[in-house]
């Protein structure tokens, strides 16, 4: 932490309140560039790479004085200690990161590199150090378990992987299973054994880098998600994920400006998290803000809308609905000027509690760890509360049924998105290693996004369920299988099933049952797993054996 708060990193950054006006100048500068192919009015070129034509963008612009004196980004956490760094001091610092990663490191353009670590401000110099270098990020939220972990440095055949103190020891454990990892990189201020201190060679590595060039297609980013069965799949994401965050239809989802200050919620290791707190803040030119927090609190999040002049908030409905069990109307927030949720619907009552306490409605949007952000009820659009509004653009949506025909406003079917005979930038290239499961989620001329739904005259979509068993809590997707398997590692288990059931704060959440068994733990099978009915017996609550998200 000494490193990154030293003087040359926040030297002139005593940063104003006031919220400026001007939208500011946009990285237009692409559209310059030789164009391999269009989707409706949008040409896209063939090259593209976040750190360079965005990240540099912004720098010059700074440098020139074109964009608002705010910092790019802003980090506080619970001791009371803040970061801020402005693009020019991001730049240097990734491209010292991009260094390390290649020269210390020993990685080169195409490896794979897990990163693993909370909300510090070196995720986010190692996740533009891969852009710089042309690694492939695998980002993971810390509460991956050894098993976790090892299925991911197996699969992934993941040459690096980064991870923090707490960590490191579980790393280590299943690092012998692991033949073709050959780096492993500590952020602590400690160090340990076997490990490269990331601290230590980022203040000796050079500030000179030259960023790669990546085409389009070009592999950025693999997430991990889940299933009904099995294991989790390898999502992969090319350069398009980012460049697509450029398009005008995708500006207009938040119409962040470079006066902006906007903080997104969700965890690291999400889509959510990766978009919300990078690509699209740093695309407009606006300030990212990140508060640490050792767990989740509402009333800490209440406290920091208050305490800083944020003005967009982007969280999962779940927070919005636990943020409203406080007396919110004691809160005052000035600056706020919008909030988007996603991963679930919020129930009518809940959109007028916000609005009535901060005079802002709460804005929808959609997508997956395969699609990224998909539909929205874009900033100063119609709402009709519980529609998560219209498809983004150049993603054509449609209502098919089972044989992938379309099917006219009004009908239940599935969410669907267009991919012959073009498939739109942006969409995930497939699961990595994987393509049965690939090729299971097209039907004719469309990817299967898995959810049911309904469209209406005026194109505004209408989230219905899921067509298959996964469970949706706080906008996590959640395999039964991952839960199941779990459960199995306890010797009282023999056997368990698991589905969702409704709950008022998280959407869904895990109910599981299985056979008789002896120990700490007794469950006994009920009629309500065959019946789908959420009626369960213990013998004694103990779910100390099941890793759920933090929320």
């Amino acid at each position: 932490m000494q490193l990154l708060m030293r003087s040359q990193v926040l030297r002139g950054l005593c940063v104003s309140w006031t919220v400026y006006g001007s939208l500011g100048p946009r990285p237009r500068h692409l559209l310059a560039r030789t164009f391999s192919r269009k989707w409706g009015d949008y040409e896209i070129p063939k090259e593209f790479n976040f750190a360079s034509d965005v990240m540099d963008h912004w720098a010059r612009m700074e440098k020139e004085g074109k964009r608002d004196p705010l910092p790019a980004l802003w980090w506080v956490n619970d001791k009371g200690d803040e970061i801020k760094w402005n693009f020019q001091e991001l730049g240097d610092l990734t491209r010292q990161t991009a260094n390390v990663l290649t020269e210390n490191c020993g990685l080169q353009r195409g490896d794979r590199l897990i990163i693993i670590l909370p909300r510090i401000p070196e995720l986010w110099l190692l996740s533009v150090g891969c852009m710089r270098t042309g690694l492939v990020l695998l980002p993971g939220t810390i509460q991956l378990t050894a098993k976790d972990i090892l299925y991911r440095l197996q699969s992934s055949k993941a040459k690096g992987i980064v991870t923090y103190e707490t960590l490191a020891p579980v790393v280590d454990s299943v690092a012998s299973d692991c033949p073709q990892l050959k780096t492993k990189v500590l952020v602590s201020e400690n160090s340990r054994d076997g490990w490269l201190h990331f601290k230590t060679l980022l203040k000796a590595a050079s500030i000179d880098h030259t960023c790669v060039k990546t085409k389009v297609q070009d592999p950025l980013i693999i997430f991990f998600t889940s299933g009904t069965t099995g294991l989790p799949k390898m999502t992969l994401h090319s350069s398009g994920l980012a460049l697509r965050s450029c398009l005008p239809s995708s500006r207009q989802i938040l119409k962040l400006m470079s006066s902006d200050i906007s903080w997104c919620l969700s965890d690291p290791g999400w889509i959510l998290s990766f978009v919300g707190t990078m690509i699209e803040p740093w695309n407009a030119g606006a300030c990212s803000f990140i508060r640490d927090m050792s767990q989740f609190n509402p009333e800490t999040i209440l406290k920091t809308l208050s305490k800083f002049p944020i003005t967009c908030t982007i969280a999962a409905s779940s927070v919005y609905r636990m943020l409203l069990q406080f007396n919110i109307s004691s809160y005052k927030f000035p600056t706020l000027k919008h909030s988007a949720a996603g991963g679930e619907m919020l129930l009518p009552e809940e959109f007028e509690k916000w609005k009535k306490a901060t005079g802002l409605n709460i804005h929808e949007i959609y997508g997956q760890s395969e699609t990224g952000l998909t539909c929205a009820v874009s900033r100063g659009m119609k709402i009709k509360k519980g529609s998560m509004g219209k498809a983004i653009p150049p993603f054509e949506m449609q209502i098919i049924d089972d044989k992938g025909n379309i099917l006219p406003p009004g009908t239940e079917g599935n969410i669907a998105i267009r991919i012959k005979p073009t498939r739109p930038i942006g969409l995930f290239s497939g699961y990595l290693n994987n393509p049965e499961k690939t090729s299971l989620t097209e039907l004719g001329d469309f990817y299967v996004t898995g959810d049911r739904g309904t469209i209406d005259e005026e194109g505004y979509f209408w989230f219905l369920g899921r067509y298959d068993d996964v469970i949706n809590a706080s906008g996590y997707r959640i395999g039964p299988s991952e839960v199941e398997n779990a459960l199995a590692e306890h010797p009282a288990v023999a056997e368990s099933a698991v589905i969702g059931f409704p709950d008022p704060i998280r959407g869904e959440n895990h109910f599981f049952s299985g056979t008789k068994g002896k120990g700490p733990l007794c469950l006994e099978a009920v009629d309500g797993i065959k019946t789908g009915l959420p009626s369960w017996k213990s013998k004694k609550n103990d779910e100390s054996i099941l890793r759920r998200p933090r929320f």
